[in-house]
């Protein structure tokens, strides 16, 4: 039997977080090259600042470096709280563009920096929200890694923080660029699927996910500040382990709704059309990798929304078969391949197996314009797809990016809602008027 306390959060700490935030992006706003005036014009540089600067942000550091020709990019500065990490990116910023960037231990005087346009958030999921709040606040433009929030709150916070203001955001919800994922949900908007009742996402994996990171052998204390590292987390005592493999702990993040099911989640709200779901209801557990790990290895979600049903599952104690299928009267939508995998064919809906047991059915590749191959059966983190459309957006001045922060906000809170669905082991509904997660259904 979970937990059926639901999960206390430190609102005090919250509160003072936030003002703080907001007194500092007050001074960088003030003195910020960039604010709200300057427009980029298409020989202006883009003076990037990345804040996290470990494995994923890393990545995204050397994916902005191979845009540097095409969208005359410069990193000019990073932050990371951890000494290594700070000294591994000047390092690899100078091999990139011939000259060492600023290093910033603290957010707070990365966003104070005037020279910097637009900052990149690739911190632990507990900062997502905070941080890009302070970010725009701070009259930058940012590109927030997923899942933008785990804190409806602080979802909300940083969500309005962006509508109020001049600022161009790109969510880290990469697929939503990608050619075979555009290609595939016109398939689906053609009406070539008809009513579509079903949405079912399998994605597994066999292995210890997010355990065993060796950077937690290497952390000392004093090589970093605890403290700052724990955002609005109450304080508790410094835990290398908790640093680096933070998706285990509930606390932290949710694990597999936040990292994977999002990217899930998200892929369902972009071919089906942006609404919040109105009632989520998960389960799982344990059962593969007794490591001492608070949040599931083992989890499954079903996702109501107004006209359809969605299914996430995700299996960390074995590796089957991945996929995902769009399922309509007239068609069925197939994805082969774990997360984001770019290989979608579409099979007609002729008769029932019941009837017809070796009921044969037409199916065809989802394809490229003037290339008649199937898509690849996966596709990495580094397509620079995403990150494109993010500058291109700087330049025109265009907030509507590929991935909102309205986008984001919808993830966050389907995210959100498996997860306290999870721990509290019941249904939970979402109220679209007062943007609230509630314990029965709403009055219609």
């Amino acid at each position: 039997m979970k937990n059926s306390d639901e999960h206390k959060e430190n609102k005090v700490d919250r509160r003072s977080f936030l003002q703080a935030a907001g007194t500092v992006a007050g001074s960088a706003l003030a003195s910020s090259a960039l604010s709200y005036g300057r427009i980029l014009g298409a020989n202006d540089r883009i003076a990037v600042g990345h804040i996290g600067i470990g494995n994923r942000g890393s990545q995204l550091h050397m994916m902005v470096s191979n845009l540097k020709g095409k969208h005359n990019v410069e990193t000019v500065a990073v932050c990371d709280l951890w000494k290594n990490n700070r000294e591994r990116a000047v390092a690899s910023t100078a091999r990139y563009y011939g000259r060492a960037p600023r290093a910033f231990e603290y957010f707070e005087e990365l966003l104070a920096f005037k020279d910097v346009d637009a900052v990149l958030i690739a911190t632990p999921e507990h900062s997502h929200s905070p941080l890009l709040q302070a970010t725009v606040e701070a009259g930058k433009h940012a590109y927030c890694e997923k899942p933008m929030g785990n804190v409806l709150e602080e979802v909300k916070a940083a969500r309005d923080a962006v509508r109020q203001r001049d600022v161009v955001v790109q969510v880290g919800t990469q697929h939503r660029s990608e050619p075979y994922q555009l290609a595939a949900r016109e398939v689906l908007r053609s009406g070539a699927l008809g009513d579509v009742s079903k949405y079912e996402i399998v994605w597994n994996y066999n292995g210890p996910r997010w355990r065993g990171r060796p950077e937690v052998k290497l952390l000392r204390e004093q090589d970093t500040d605890w403290k700052k590292w724990l955002m609005t987390k109450p304080d508790r005592p410094f835990d290398p382990r908790l640093y680096f493999e933070f998706r285990l702990y509930r606390e932290f993040s949710s694990g597999i709704p936040d990292q994977w099911m999002s990217h899930g989640i998200d892929l369902v709200h972009f071919f089906m059309n942006d609404v919040p779901p109105r009632s989520v209801v998960a389960h799982g557990g344990v059962f593969a990798w007794h490591d001492g790990r608070e949040n599931p290895d083992t989890f499954q979600a079903l996702v109501e929304y107004p006209s359809f049903l969605a299914s996430y599952s995700t299996s960390f104690g074995n590796d089957s078969d991945s996929f995902s299928r769009i399922m309509g009267k007239k068609a069925t939508l197939i994805n082969i391949g774990g997360e984001g995998s770019p290989r979608w064919k579409v099979v007609e809906e002729k008769g029932n197996h019941e009837d017809n047991p070796t009921v044969e059915r037409a199916e065809r590749w989802v394809t490229l314009p003037g290339d008649d191959k199937p898509g690849p059966i996966n596709i990495g983190d580094e397509d620079l797809s995403h990150l494109s459309n993010w500058f291109e957006c700087l330049r025109s001045r265009n907030r509507r990016t590929n991935a909102t922060v309205d986008n984001g906000f919808l993830h966050s809170v389907a995210c959100i809602m498996a997860a306290r669905s999870y721990w509290l082991g019941k249904r939970v509904y979402y109220d679209p008027r007062s943007e609230q997660i509630t314990d029965s259904a709403p009055a219609e």
